[in-house]
């Protein structure tokens, strides 16, 4: 008997594939891990999206907005952590490349302290593909943690870098 929650599918393989529905919908952010090209790109584009709809219809500005992203983005990551660790094991691939769960929780922090507006997102956005592809020190160490926990923590680390130039940015714009 299967736990709830868990459908069989046929795998490449002549072996049937357990998944966790919960954590394939969440790991994938609902399929968009599954666009092409580049996933992590599209996963990062709906964050932001997400981000500016949501603060501009809520009129959430300054410290309340900074918190409800930072609040957003830690949700994400206790979520993330353990869907991601799931579907890695179901998959048999590590860090597979439609897990973008830790693109959302990176792209938020990455907006954490941007004003809501468009080109201050599409800036916050960029930065975070930058770090996130570009991987500068710790980031790519990061990666190296088992499961979820490296998964998602690198594209926090890749926020991180982009939050803080969003922050030098934001002195000067």
């Amino acid at each position: 008997m299967r736990p709830p929650g868990v459908r069989i599918h046929e795998g490449p393989a002549a072996a049937p594939v357990a998944r966790t529905n919960w954590a394939w919908n969440v790991g994938t952010v609902i399929g968009i891990g599954r666009l092409k090209p580049g996933p992590g790109t599209w996963a990062s584009l709906a964050a932001t999206a997400l981000w500016y709809i949501g603060l501009d219809a809520s009129h959430l500005t300054g410290w309340a907005a900074t918190l409800v992203t930072l609040a957003g983005a830690l949700v994400v990551v206790l979520i993330g952590i353990p869907a991601s660790t799931i579907v890695e094991r179901e998959s048999g691939h590590t860090d597979p490349g439609f897990v973008v769960i830790d693109e959302v929780a990176g792209q938020w922090v990455a907006l954490a302290i941007a004003p809501v507006d468009l080109g201050h997102a599409l800036l916050a956005f960029a930065l975070f593909r930058f770090f996130d592809i570009v991987k500068p020190w710790p980031v790519r160490s990061l990666e190296r943690l088992h499961g979820g926990t490296g998964i998602v923590l690198d594209d926090i680390a890749a926020g991180a870098y982009g939050l803080l130039v969003m922050w030098l940015v934001r002195m000067w714009w």
